[in-house]
């Protein structure tokens, strides 16, 4: 077994023998760029452009732009990656097999945030859109169980029912579930389209003026965190989501072509959804407005009185957007499940259902957490620290790749990023600039995660890890 300078490395080529913890091949290429649009499109064009256009204005399109060009070079990394190494777990195996288990360990430990933290951000969105859908049918929910402690309620129970609904989905199995996301993303594509066509009559030139009321660079303006930078940290969370489809590699039929087709396909048509979908959005709206809105594409249509579309818009988003917390949940229980199969976890969470081949109990951990986080945080800070552990996931999977190519040239790669050192440049700098760009006390909640994370590792995970034991 080989060892690195921060622990030993899994060989890149490990295979699991223990059929009780083994994932089944279930999925097709069609599947996997369905998981990715799922998990991209969803509370980033719900419900995120609002809060991106609180932070940098009209120039909200430019922090797209940028957020997914940094997306697009992390996506040519992991497109390599998944296919080299074709296994489950994503970013954490990577690390594990090319710089060792001491920082895979932190990588594993931050994708719990980005997974976890982003299903609750999800339903977090979708309780807003049910809320606002329900009012406009004139039905009133008690306040107290629409938002937790920090908005004045106790819990947000519609969030609460929607990640444990979905958990439950899951562990029916992977095949049913992702087949079932098939149709949640084609009613999630109709209704964006729609939105488009009829917002777009209405666009006018002066909602773009001043473009970039707030500055490019990330600064604090009267308690709140503005800039075109600012912006593109926390709509960042709108593009990722690719990466989800790198973690179900051990479960792709035809890993080789069907990743390469679902991280790439599913990358490039979410960018030039978003693009239409924003122009469209703030061209119609004054970009104040549109920004303390919780559900800025139902109120775009609702300012334009087109009050059926932004019923119908709402009611879509509240059948398309649990697409998002299922790609994203069963990302978070591969990433639990393939920790624990390495014994960095306890172990019986990497047991597998002999009757749907998927790790039921794993998945159902996975719901109960969801649910809690979304239960009692707000969305803003969710998504946030939900980006700063994607970011150095990014980074790591990024700088991977261009180990690899100085290390192992002569292995065999499916597909093989263009021009890698740069690309793999790019994307670590542009993770890097992200990360900073984060609120303060983002990073430093970040770092309390990861701290608590190095303490477990220690007093836990290595000692009972399989790989070194074995090393």
């Amino acid at each position: 077994m080989a060892r690195g300078l921060l622990g030993p490395l899994k060989p890149l080529d490990a295979r699991e023998a223990d059929p009780e913890r083994k994932l089944r091949k279930t999925l097709s290429w069609p599947h996997l760029i369905a998981l990715g649009i799922g998990a991209i499109v969803g509370t980033g064009i719900y419900t995120l452009t609002g809060v991106g256009a609180d932070r940098a204005g009209p120039a909200v399109i430019l922090s797209f732009a940028i957020a997914g060009a940094v997306c697009a070079c992390a996506a040519l990394a992991y497109a390599e990656m998944a296919t080299l190494i074709p296994t489950a777990g994503s970013a954490y195996t990577y690390t594990y097999s090319v710089i060792g288990e001491s920082i895979a360990w932190i990588v594993g430990w931050s994708l719990i945030l980005e997974y976890s933290l982003a299903c609750s951000t999800v339903a977090v969105g979708w309780s807003a859109y049910l809320v606002g859908w329900l009012q406009s049918a004139g039905v009133h929910l008690p306040a107290a169980l629409l938002s937790g402690p920090h908005g004045g309620g106790i819990v947000n129970l519609p969030a609460v029912l929607v990640a444990l609904g979905i958990a439950g989905m899951l562990v029916a199995g992977t095949r049913e579930s992702a087949t079932f996301n098939i149709v949640l993303v084609a009613i999630k594509m109709v209704a964006l389209a729609v939105f488009v066509a009829v917002a777009l009559p209405a666009f006018s030139g002066s909602n773009f003026e001043p473009f970039m009321p707030y500055g490019f660079g990330s600064h604090v303006e009267n308690g709140a965190t503005r800039g075109v930078m600012a912006a593109a940290a926390i709509v960042f969370f709108a593009f990722y989501g690719f990466d989800a489809v790198a973690t179900s590699a051990e479960e792709a039929r035809n890993p080789g072509r069907d990743l390469t087709i679902g991280i790439i396909g599913s990358m490039a048509a979410c960018t030039l959804i978003y693009m239409g979908v924003a122009v469209a959005a703030i061209g119609a709206v004054s970009y104040i407005d549109l920004g303390k809105s919780a559900e800025p594409l139902a109120y775009v249509l609702r300012t334009l009185q087109h009050p059926f579309a932004a019923w119908a818009i709402g009611l879509a988003a509240l059948i398309a957007l649990p697409s998002v917390i299922l790609v994203m949940m069963y990302g978070q229980s591969r990433i639990f499940f393939v920790m624990s199969r390495d014994g960095l976890l306890p172990r019986a969470l990497s047991r597998v259902s002999a009757r749907t081949g998927s790790p039921a109990l794993v998945t159902m951990v996975t719901g109960v957490f969801v649910a809690a986080v979304a239960g009692f945080f707000r969305l803003d800070e969710i998504a946030e620290l939900a980006n700063a552990g994607t970011l150095l996931a990014f980074i790591a999977v990024a700088a991977c790749m261009m180990v690899l190519r100085k290390r192992a040239p002569e292995l065999k790669r499916v597909f093989r990023c263009p021009a890698p050192m740069l690309v793999g440049t790019l994307a670590i700098l542009g993770c890097i600039y992200l990360l900073v760009s984060l609120p303060t006390h983002t990073l430093v909640r970040f770092a309390l995660w990861n701290v608590l994370g190095v303490v477990f590792y220690l007093g836990y995970g290595r000692a009972r890890s399989l790989v070194r034991a074995a090393a």
